[in-house]
C-alpha cells in the first residue's frame, strides 16, 4: 500500500469514476490510472464489491475519482486548465473532450460527459491578453469573447491588430 498524498484532487462521480479516470489517462500525456478500489461493503449509491475509488494521475495531477452517487455534480467552478502549442493540439484536446458527450462553452471552456470542466487554453492566448500592451491586451480579450474553442490564427491576427 502506498502512502497517500498530502494533496489530491478529488473528484466526485455517478459510478463512473474508473471510466472517466480510463479516459484523461489514454487522452492526455503524463496521466495514468493507478489503483481501483472496491467497496467492502454496501454503501449510499452502490454494493459490496462496486468500484468505490479510482487513484489516478491527470498531467501529474495526483486525483481521486469517488462513486458517490448522483447527489453532487461538477460545475465551473472547478476546471482543469490545459496550456497548448499549437492548433494541432488544441484541438485534439478539445475534440477528445466534448466527443461522446462532453459539451462546448465559451472562451476555451468545455466539459467532459462526466460534467467535469476544462480551459483548453492555447500559450498564444495567454500571451496575448497579459500583453504590457493594454491595447494589444484588449484586441486579445475582445477576439476570445466571440469563440468557443480557441482559434490561434485570429489571436495572432488580433496581437498583430
Amino acid at each position: 500500500m502506498t502512502k497517500p498524498a498530502k494533496s489530491t484532487i478529488c473528484l466526485w462521480y455517478d459510478g463512473d469514476a474508473e471510466e472517466a479516470a480510463r479516459f484523461y489517462a489514454e487522452t492526455f500525456p503524463d496521466s495514468s490510472v493507478g489503483a481501483v478500489h472496491q467497496a467492502p461493503g454496501d454503501f449510499t449509491s452502490g454494493k459490496k464489491g462496486d468500484v468505490l475509488t479510482v487513484e489516478f494521475t491527470v498531467m501529474g495531477i495526483r486525483c481521486l475519482g469517488i462513486n458517490g452517487g448522483p447527489m453532487f455534480k461538477h460545475c465551473e467552478a472547478f476546471s482543469f486548465q490545459v496550456a497548448t502549442e499549437d492548433q494541432a493540439e488544441t484541438d485534439r484536446y478539445w475534440d477528445a473532450i466534448i466527443m461522446g458527450g462532453g459539451e462546448e462553452s465559451q472562451c476555451g471552456w468545455c466539459k467532459d460527459r462526466w460534467g467535469v470542466s476544462w480551459q483548453i487554453t492555447p500559450i498564444a492566448l495567454t500571451e496575448g491578453w497579459t500583453h504590457p500592451d493594454p491595447n494589444v491586451a484588449k484586441r486579445v480579450f475582445d477576439a476570445l469573447e466571440t469563440m468557443k474553442k480557441i482559434d490561434i490564427a485570429a489571436i495572432e491576427a488580433a496581437v498583430r491588430g
